[in-house]
């Protein structure tokens, strides 16, 4: 069952980002074959709006917890919050999953 983890940045906590982003990129690699989506959420302007998107494929709430706790992002403290949802898959990339 997907899930949709929805992290928010701590404020002003940008320079953290930049600086862990490295680390939190080659992660995204190790994790890949269970990243169905996965970005940084974005102001209108296109400037960083301070926390991301992931919607990955696991089976449990549980896995989805320990993902988001191995992401280097959580090791330097940049998230403020972190909400986590099972999603139902209806559309991926024009693909009809109903």
């Amino acid at each position: 069952m997907p899930f949709i983890i929805e992290t928010f940045d701590k404020p002003d906590h940008q320079h953290v980002r930049k600086q862990a982003r490295p680390d939190h990129l080659r992660f995204l690699e190790e994790i890949a074959p269970k990243l169905l989506a996965c970005g940084a959420k974005l102001n209108d302007d296109g400037t960083d709006a301070g926390g991301g998107v992931y919607v990955v494929d696991v089976e449990t709430r549980a896995e989805a917890q320990a993902l988001i706790a191995a992401d280097p992002f959580t090791a330097a403290s940049l998230f403020e919050r972190v909400e986590i949802r099972r999603w139902r898959k209806a559309y991926v990339d024009g693909k009809c999953y109903i």
